[in-house]
């Protein structure tokens, strides 16, 4: 009799075995696993992916245009587009003076000159700071007037004669670490102004 209960209680203890470790592999099942794949691993690709693929632009218009403003734009969009998102030009633009087909990049500034600063610029007076495309936005060491010069950090009215004497002494500027060649702009000041030059 004791024989056959010490039986029957092993059998039920390796059936009660048996079915805790099934029990167990089920909640450490595959969907578990799959459940925090899909919870955790999507997301975190979500939002990248979402950037890549939101692919949008900021850009800043001015000047001549009837909204000025900062404008979300796709990515790819060329400069028209970005006029018309600022309402368009107004009767003074110098609305042939930008090429109106170039590509935008993120960040940019774009300045559109009235019909007179445009005129001014091809008599030989300095372009209006911030015009044109690319550079926008910035002041141009090549054809700045001294006041335009005076705007940059640390350009007083003794530095910006020298750059306009250098310009005329020794031709354009090829790159704007040229200006480093005027006495009093070294390393210090070229770091404050290098963002807000262009040549």
């Amino acid at each position: 009799m004791c024989k056959t209960n010490g039986k029957i209680l092993r059998c039920l203890l390796m059936i009660c075995s048996v079915l805790l470790l099934t029990a167990c592999q089920k909640d450490e099942a595959v969907p578990l696993e799959a459940a925090e794949e899909s919870t955790y691993a999507d997301p975190a690709k979500g939002p990248e992916e979402g950037e890549d693929s939101n692919g949008e632009i900021v850009v800043y218009v001015c000047g001549e245009v009837n909204a000025p403003g900062v404008y979300e734009l796709p990515e790819g969009s060329r400069l028209y587009q970005a006029l018309d998102a600022a309402g368009g030009m107004t009767g003074a633009a110098a609305d042939t003076y930008l090429n109106q087909a170039e590509g935008l990049s993120d960040g940019q500034s774009i300045y559109v000159p009235s019909a007179e600063e445009a005129a001014d610029w091809k008599n030989g007076i300095a372009e209006p700071a911030g015009s044109g495309n690319t550079d926008a936005g910035k002041v141009n060491i090549n054809t700045a007037n001294k006041e335009e010069l005076m705007t940059l950090s640390g350009i007083g009215e003794a530095k910006a004669l020298s750059i306009m004497e250098y310009r005329e002494t020794n031709g354009r500027f090829e790159k704007i670490e040229d200006i480093k060649n005027i006495p009093g702009i070294k390393d210090g000041v070229f770091e404050k102004i290098k963002d807000q030059i262009s040549t």
